[in-house]
């Protein structure tokens, strides 16, 4: 349940500015996250995820991503996990079927390293989020890769009796690496 809850947090908060309205490529990038139920870290991902990113190396004012996440597309590692983090309590998959994050500033923070901020939106609550990140060129590709720390409770995930943190960790690792075409990277 939680790897789920994980994964949906890093898919809406994690790629940054990625490229200029280029999508990201499907092979190898990834979306996944690691939460923990009673001391245990338990993982999941997210399989289906668009996003549309922009990325100037030289004006990362210009930079920026939106990502949208298939909820329902969420494995939490398990047959039980996956049916029990898609019910109401947890991400309610029925009521909120996509998560999504739309990125309202970039900064430089050294050589290749980025920190992205912007809205991310999951089961209807809407809250800020940030995430550092690295951007390198891989032959016809950029790489973007990072991760970061949501809390959950503040999405409304884990309701009721699952809201204590003494059995399902509050807070979830998002963990991202999306590849896009070097070919959409703005140079100037």
């Amino acid at each position: 349940m939680i790897r789920v809850l994980l994964l949906l947090m890093l898919i809406l908060s994690a790629c940054p500015a990625c490229i200029e309205a280029a999508p990201v490529l499907r092979e190898g990038s990834q979306l996944v996250f690691t939460s923990r139920q009673m001391g245990v870290p338990i993982s999941g991902e997210f399989a289906r995820f668009d996003a549309d990113v922009r990325f100037d190396p030289k004006d990362v004012k210009s930079s920026g991503a939106t990502i949208s996440i298939d909820v329902n597309s969420i494995d939490a590692g398990s047959d039980d996990a996956t049916v029990e983090i898609k019910r109401r309590t947890w991400l309610d998959a029925a009521g909120y079927q996509r998560a999504e994050f739309k990125s309202s500033s970039l900064a430089r923070l050294g050589p290749g390293l980025y920190r992205v901020t912007g809205k991310m939106t999951i089961k209807g609550t809407a809250r800020e989020v940030s995430a550092p990140f690295s951007a390198k060129k891989e032959k016809d590709n950029w790489l973007f890769e990072g991760k970061f720390v949501l809390k959950r409770l503040d999405f409304k995930i884990g309701e009721g009796a699952w809201a204590d943190t003494d059995t399902v960790d509050n807070e979830v690792e998002v963990a991202f690496k999306f590849y896009v075409p070097a070919s959409s990277v703005k140079n100037k």
